[in-house]
């Protein structure tokens, strides 16, 4: 009931920059929470930085990231600087909160999007 797209992956050299997008649709009440997640391979999928009432980022994206929300349009934005090549991933987006058609929680995965840092 709840759809997430991502886009903006891609290759990028050491150093470069790149920003993610992601768009919520379907029988949305409200959205608590909007956030960015990696998954390496042969590893879990962690977060990478989330926008709700607080803000919180990983250590490795403190300083390099930026999270922001478009809370009128349902979208989430990621803007990666000083890529390196260990962000190498694929990046989910994720949120939660709640439907509008009845009284439940959400809590929604996008497709992922592959992020490669490498000259």
């Amino acid at each position: 009931q709840v759809e997430l797209v991502e886009s903006g992956g891609g290759l990028v050299q050491p150093g470069g920059s790149l920003g993610l997008s992601c768009g919520a649709s379907g029988s949305i009440a409200r959205i608590s929470f909007m956030g960015w997640y990696l998954q390496a391979p042969g590893e879990q999928r962690e977060l990478v930085a989330g926008i709700g009432s607080w803000t919180t980022y990983a250590d490795s994206a403190k300083g390099r990231f930026t999270i922001a929300r478009d809370n009128a349009k349902n979208m989430v934005y990621l803007q990666m600087n000083s890529l390196k090549p260990e962000d190498t991933a694929v990046y989910y987006c994720n949120a939660a909160g709640a439907l509008s058609t009845r009284l439940e929680s959400f809590n929604a995965w996008g497709q992922g999007t592959l992020v490669t840092v490498s000259s």
